[in-house]
């Protein structure tokens, strides 16, 4: 079965890597951190939830464990920024994917990338492809590498 444009999209940047990540299109939704846990029979800390914020008119994508919450005001403050959470017109124009399919890479916009530190106590985690039902699996160590992300406290 081949992979809808947006998942390929993101298989062809994972692909630049060498890392043999594979882009999987489920029958079943991934749009939540619990769909996502239950569709690939992980625990729910392993999905890597992709939320935009916004600091003014910058977009910035925040890679939480789906067992977190982002604490706003907290990294806001840690940053040195205030941030909102972007709406969907926002987010989707930043990212060029659907809520819910927000990957961690593959971006229409080039944006600052933070990664929950709770995500890295895991070999491996989850994380959106594109659509609101295709994801990849790659090692926590390497989610560093695709993103350019930088790994920071989020509660």
């Amino acid at each position: 079965m081949s992979l809808s444009k947006n998942s390929q999209k993101v298989q062809a940047f994972l692909d630049q890597y060498g890392l043999k990540l594979k882009v999987q299109e489920l029958a079943q939704s991934t749009r939540t951190a619990q769909d996502a846990a239950e569709a690939v029979g992980c625990e729910i800390g392993q999905i890597v939830k992709s939320l935009i914020f916004r600091s003014g008119r910058t977009p910035l994508l925040f890679l939480v464990s789906g067992k977190n919450q982002l604490n706003v005001k907290k990294v806001g403050s840690s940053l040195g920024r205030t941030l909102k959470k972007a709406d969907a017109d926002f987010a989707r124009a930043a990212a060029g994917y659907p809520i819910g399919g927000v990957p961690p890479v593959a971006h229409a916009v080039r944006m600052e990338i933070f990664i929950d530190r709770d995500l890295m106590a895991y070999d491996r985690v989850w994380a959106a492809a594109g659509t609101p039902n295709a994801v990849f699996e790659i090692e926590s160590k390497n989610l560093p590498l695709v993103t350019s992300g930088r790994i920071i406290e989020v509660n």
